[in-house]
């Protein structure tokens, strides 16, 4: 067992426990995000499209403000003493709004609900990055390229269990009842990550268990920001994170158009994103479970993170030509299962050969803001596209370059990540 296990996951026998417990947390975490995502979409959606435009923007200036904040409890305090409190603060945003739903639904409007579409937007991404954060801390950059496919894996079935809990209590008990819901799921991570830090093996040398690890980070609010406009490295990982969230939201709003064109009913569009979500989630479950750890072993990181973009290029090109609703699905589900199942770990990687102050504080500015910013221009240029009556083959024509890029970018962040462990960087 523990060589078929090790074939097809590349875990040894001492980073089984180590690994489980990730998966576990992730697991809580995704289960967490995705139980609540069906009344966040209701709630924000209720202006229509183009309210949600200026919701990417009012997200992405909180997500600004939140960072000093977020960069000053790494400066004073140790390392799960921040992570708890990052999450328990979500958990009582959480509480709160589950008490307005429950005891004052009056009060809960089109601007509340707005309010909690970006409350639960920037949740999201801070929720994600301080669990791949606490992940490149915990394992070295070895480690990384042969276990985070496996780690990911645990979200995957998180993304996969949390729409279906989701839907097994929204009638019976109301949907209000999913926010203390998740909130027992991030309580349940802050465990797991209590946990994670505490376990000894003798293969990792960053682990949490080291004096170096316990210790306080240190340093400025601003730190993490300013490291990032002061290192080609870190600007190399900023550009790449905002062409992936640009894309992500071009495939996004290019969905909602193709649909809405469509004319179906609410059950009906229903039906056709529910589609799309269980096709990327198995090949995302796929994509984890056999592959992600032995491209990047085999392939390395470089072109583990060139696959996303040429598929994604590959992907406009087709819907360019076909112009169908059929190519629209395998466009958004490819997007998705390359980037949850291979792009996300991959990426991962190169914070392992950071200092720790970049694995949260850095990490934080660029899977937070730059993330959000690329969802702002995103939205902006499918605005600007439609507004011009640019169709599939205007979008095809600004995607492809863009991808290509991308790719270059993908290139670069891997060889420039060797040199970085090369030249011992990561201290």
């Amino acid at each position: 067992m523990r060589a078929l296990i090790s074939t097809f996951t590349n875990i040894r026998k001492d980073e089984v426990l180590p690994v489980f417990v990730s998966g576990l947390f992730f697991f809580c975490v995704l289960t967490a995000l995705m139980v609540v995502r069906p009344a966040r979409e209701a709630l924000g959606m209720a202006r229509g499209i183009e309210a949600i435009r200026w919701l990417f923007l009012g997200t992405v200036m909180i997500t600004l403000a939140v960072n000093p904040l977020f960069g000053w409890l790494v400066s004073h305090f140790r390392r799960m003493v921040f992570i708890a409190a990052t999450y328990l603060f979500f958990v009582a945003g959480l509480l709160i709004f589950y008490g307005l739903l429950v005891w004052a639904p009056e009060n809960v409007g089109q601007t509340s609900g707005q309010i909690f579409y970006v409350w639960f937007s920037v949740f999201n991404l801070f929720a994600t990055m301080l669990f791949w954060a606490l992940m490149t801390d915990r394992f070295t950059p070895e480690q990384s390229e042969r276990l985070f496919g496996a780690v990911a894996l645990g979200g995957t079935l998180g993304a996969i269990f949390g729409p279906w809990l989701a839907s097994l209590l929204a009638k019976p008990m109301g949907t209000p009842f999913l926010l203390p819901v998740a909130a027992v799921f991030l309580i349940l991570a802050v465990l797991s990550a209590w946990y994670l830090t505490r376990l000894r093996d003798e293969v990792i040398t960053q682990a949490s268990t080291t004096s170096t690890s316990r210790s306080l980070i240190g340093g400025g609010a601003w730190e993490g920001c300013l490291a990032v406009f002061k290192s080609p490295y870190l600007l190399g990982i900023s550009a790449y994170v905002l062409i992936v969230a640009v894309m992500a939201t071009l495939i996004y709003f290019t969905r909602l158009h193709m649909v809405a064109k469509l004319g179906l009913d609410t059950d009906s569009r229903t039906e056709i994103f529910a589609r799309i979500d269980m096709i990327s989630q198995i090949a995302t479950f796929a994509l984890q479970a056999l592959l992600t750890g032995h491209l990047m072993r085999k392939l390395g990181v470089a072109i583990t993170l060139a696959l996303l973009p040429i598929s994604v290029a590959l992907g406009f090109i087709g819907l360019a030509i076909f112009a169908s609703l059929g190519a629209l699905i395998a466009l958004d589900a490819t997007f998705k299962a390359m980037q949850r199942g291979v792009m996300r770990p991959a990426r991962e990687t190169l914070f392992t050969v950071l200092s720790r102050s970049d694995r949260y504080k850095s990490k934080a500015f660029i899977d937070t803001f730059v993330y959000r910013a690329g969802d702002v221009i995103g939205s902006q240029a499918d605005g600007l596209l439609k507004g011009l009556g640019m169709g599939l083959a205007g979008l095809a024509g600004v995607a492809v370059p863009l991808a290509l890029i991308w790719m270059g970018l993908g290139l670069w962040l891997g060889h420039a990540r060797k040199n970085q462990t090369l030249t011992g960087d990561n201290t």
